[in-house]
């Protein structure tokens, strides 16, 4: 096992064991710096049908960063319906959707008033995961017979379809205990493991696209 996967599957370990609940210092910092101390941390949601507890290990995030940021929701400051939670206190839920078909999760960042956001694009699947393979199947309308483990969640529209993020839980806290999504204290994976690159699919914010 390489060192990379050596890290991954420690972490993997340890989010199945559960942890403490974040609070909101967690949260209240720029969103580069919550892009990075996200990972791998456990993100937890409860199914709403079921009531069981899906999770799995962050692994991959991007920041957006204001009302500077061209390829942020809130450039120039615009402030519509979708993206009033971006403007919420951090630790607020921010999910859209896209593409006319796809749902795309969002946690706030920094102070309230500062509409900054960290995408979450993708987790390491740990507990429930027959019940995401069963959601993302459905969703798929016949075009394959399944899903592997590691392809259920890689991804930020596929890691919504798994655990049931929609626009009914966009301005929820993850603070409240009534939130069916919560982010869990994980382990801090080495900064040798940690890859920082250019956002994905943002190439019309022109000098942005490589922040």
């Amino acid at each position: 096992m390489s060192g990379a996967a050596a890290v991954v599957e420690a972490l993997l370990q340890r989010a199945g064991r559960g942890g403490r609940r974040w609070s909101r210092s967690d949260y209240e910092t720029d969103a580069t710096t919550l892009a990075q101390r996200l990972l791998g941390r456990t993100l937890v949601r409860i199914d709403p049908e079921t009531g069981e507890r899906l999770s799995g290990v962050i692994v991959e995030t991007e920041a957006y960063l204001g009302v500077e940021d061209k390829a942020a929701h809130s450039v120039g400051g615009r402030r519509t319906a979708r993206n009033e939670p971006m403007y919420g206190p951090a630790g607020t839920l921010y999910v859209y959707f896209t593409y006319g078909m796809h749902h795309c999760a969002n946690i706030v960042a920094g102070a309230e008033g500062e509409p900054v956001a960290v995408l979450l694009r993708a987790i390491e699947p740990v507990e429930g995961i027959e019940r995401m393979r069963t959601r993302r199947l459905a969703l798929r309308r016949g075009r394959s017979s399944s899903v592997r483990v590691r392809d259920l969640c890689s991804g930020p529209a596929k890691l919504c379809q798994a655990l049931a993020l929609d626009r009914s839980l966009s301005g929820a806290s993850l603070l409240d205990p009534a939130c069916p999504v919560w982010v869990e204290e994980g382990g801090s994976p080495p900064a040798a493991c940690v890859v920082r690159a250019p956002r994905i699919g943002v190439e019309y914010a022109q000098e942005w696209a490589d922040k």
